[in-house]
């Protein structure tokens, strides 16, 4: 007779997991389509002036899209040489006075190199500023040498991401408005109380972003509001396919009990041709994508091609 082997732990998380997905699952042939794909692009904060990047922010509200997003970075480069960089918190702020519908953020702020009680201050003035219009997204940030490691910060993984985790933690406690401490393993905060709290209730939406096909960070999105799934080939960014899309979402669902109000953000390449994007967007609406974010990545002539796919506007809504 022939014996089965033993299933080990690990065998018996994946069947819990594999059991929990498929409960998760829509029903046979109804997908799990979003009234609406929101629509945004994703800027490098690159630039030798800020007045560029601020300027653009301000069309992109008039070109109707409905978010304007920068990358936060210290030094885009290993190297310690790298294109010249803007701060984004500063333009996002000028941004905000200059428009009044438009969704802001970062896409993403590294949390683990931020104090978070700095970050609390400033994230919490911008939504005040633009009247509740502020998105964080964050990470454990990129790159690892050249955003820590040069400064002497953390770079390991498993340090950042720990890192993470407590610096979101005491970010939510201070965003409350209410007497707040905290004692970690990376932070401690003795009872303070943060006022003015954010306008958005009961916090600024979280988006968190992470590199598929690592799972750790989509659980650990799951514990906020969106989520933000990358791909890297070739050591280049690439969008995620539809199929990336539903089973994060899948994932998601499964770890909340249900994915709805939540945010799932597709991280797409700027269109050449921006009349495409409702047929190709389609089906990542229908496996359940909230956001469709274009972002620009720092290739020759970057700016040039951003600039004019803000010029062409929207066009027919996905």
């Amino acid at each position: 007779m022939i014996t089965a082997p033993p299933v080990t732990p690990d065998q018996q998380v994946y069947c819990r997991l594999s059991t929990k997905l498929a409960q998760a699952l829509p029903p046979a042939g109804v997908p799990p389509v979003t009234e609406r794909l929101f629509r945004a692009i994703a800027v490098p904060n690159f630039g030798e002036e800020p007045t560029g990047l601020i300027d653009l922010g301000v069309a992109a509200e008039e070109a109707g899209f409905d978010g304007f997003f920068l990358w936060d970075h210290i030094v885009f480069s290993n190297s310690g040489d790298g294109p010249p960089i803007i701060d984004p918190w500063l333009v996002l702020a000028v941004v905000a006075a200059r428009t009044s519908r438009i969704k802001l953020g970062t896409m993403i702020t590294p949390v683990p190199r931020r104090r978070p009680w700095q970050l609390a201050r400033q994230t919490a003035s911008l939504d005040r500023l633009s009247g509740g219009r502020l998105i964080l997204g964050v990470g454990i940030g990129s790159p690892a040498y050249g955003d820590f490691g040069i400064f002497h910060e953390p770079t390991g993984d498993r340090d950042r991401a720990d890192l993470l985790d407590e610096g979101l933690d005491v970010l939510a406690g201070l965003w409350s408005g209410e007497p707040f401490s905290y004692a970690g393993q990376h932070f401690t905060v003795d009872p303070v109380r943060f006022t003015p709290a954010p306008v958005q209730r009961p916090r600024v939406p979280v988006w968190v972003g992470g590199v598929l096909p690592a799972t750790r960070p989509i659980d650990r999105a799951a514990r906020w509001d969106g989520v933000v799934p990358i791909r890297f080939a070739d050591r280049s960014l690439v969008r995620p396919s539809a199929q990336d899309i539903a089973g994060v979402r899948q994932r998601v669902a499964a770890t909340r009990g249900s994915a709805a109000g939540y945010d799932v953000v597709v991280w797409a390449e700027v269109a050449a041709d921006p009349a495409t994007v409702p047929g190709v967007a389609v089906a990542y609406q229908e496996a359940g994508a909230t956001w469709w974010i274009e972002t620009a990545k720092p290739e020759p002539r970057w700016w040039e091609g951003i600039t004019q796919r803000v010029a062409a506007g929207v066009l027919d809504s996905a």
